[in-house]
């Protein structure tokens, strides 16, 4: 008798797909003592050693239950605050239990998760399982030096589709951005958009209009999405030279991510500091999450559950979906990236 396998859908290839993706889990700046983060249901605690090493393990001590981020770190290992167990920064094996006469005798299988690492725009990021994509790579970044001020997070109830389609949408400025922005026009002109793989780019105009960003005058702006979780602005100014806003959405679970984000100005830039841009774009970012707190459905409906239309104005926005459905496909195909970044 054969037994068929059931075919997933593709909600379950979205979040299967980003199982396998990198995400931010901590700003680098907070690591003078422990963070917190849960990823995709996975409770994580995030920290620096005392040789410098950045560390992404398992939160939860094997032995009785206790919250390795309220321990203390040492110099290669994090101890639990409960009976003190240590576990290695490098590979999270038991290196110590402090009630032992013979430390030869701890258990060989004591032990906790222990994820990749790297640190990129001022965050800490990690990869639950084998990844399916690199880490983010951004084309017009490539030979800038760009000094990064990583924002304070923010909790958003929708999932990481939703959030940065709601990033890269522009036909809801002159409705939810009217303070930010000033009035802007409510007809979306054509747009040129791109797409390469998990890549989708397009190039853009900005009118500083009345409202904060008038400061800094025009520009043109390269907006860009990569799947599942990137988007970003990267603005030219002729005078001024560049500057970014990124954001970085971490799935907290399907439907539910923290917002980790951040401004970059190329050093040498001669419009606004760090803390200006961060202040105007923190303006744009508020003003967006309590209208999206409420769409419906809170992530994407990948499986059709829900009737939607759309118009020229969503081109980014369909294009994202191909994007991340290329990302869906390599979970249903086995293809993998062999080495973490």
């Amino acid at each position: 008798m054969t037994t068929s396998i059931p075919t997933p859908t593709k909600r379950e290839l979205a979040e299967a797909s980003m199982r396998r993706s990198w995400f931010p889990v901590a700003r680098l700046c907070d690591l003078d003592k422990p963070q917190t983060a849960t990823l995709l249901g996975v409770s994580l605690v995030i920290y620096r050693d005392g040789e410098g090493r950045i560390s992404v393990q398992s939160r939860r001590c094997p032995h009785r239950g206790g919250d390795l981020s309220m321990g203390e770190v040492h110099q290669s290992s994090i101890g639990c605050p409960y009976h003190g167990w240590e576990f290695s920064s490098a590979d999270g094996s038991c290196s110590r239990i402090p009630s032992l006469a013979d430390q030869g005798k701890i258990p060989p299988r004591a032990s906790i998760a222990t994820y990749p690492a790297v640190e990129r725009f001022g965050h800490v990021w990690t990869v639950l399982e084998d990844p399916i994509r690199d880490l983010y790579e951004i084309e017009e970044w490539q030979g800038l030096d760009l000094e990064w001020l990583a924002a304070d997070p923010i909790d958003s109830s929708v999932g990481v589709g939703v959030t940065i389609e709601n990033f890269r949408d522009v036909a809801h400025f002159p409705f939810v951005h009217k303070v930010s922005m000033g009035p802007t026009p409510e007809v979306v002109e054509p747009l040129n958009v791109n797409r390469d793989g998990l890549d989708v780019w397009m190039d853009r105009p900005l009118d500083a209009g009345s409202g904060d960003w008038a400061n800094d005058g025009d520009c043109m702006m390269r907006y860009r999405c990569s799947a599942p979780g990137l988007a970003s602005i990267t603005y030219h100014y002729e005078k001024l030279g560049r500057r970014v806003v990124a954001g970085f959405p971490s799935p907290i679970d399907y439907e539910h991510v923290k917002i980790f984000w951040g401004v970059a100005n190329e050093v040498g830039y001669r419009g606004a500091d760090l803390e200006e841009c961060l202040r105007v774009e923190e303006m744009v970012y508020l003003e967006d999450i309590p209208i999206v707190e409420f769409i419906e459905p809170r992530e994407i409906p990948w499986d059709s559950e829900y009737q939607e239309f759309s118009v020229p104005a969503d081109l980014f926005t369909l294009n994202y979906r191909r994007s991340f459905t290329e990302l869906m496909n390599r979970v249903e195909d086995g293809s993998h990236v062999n080495q973490f970044v």
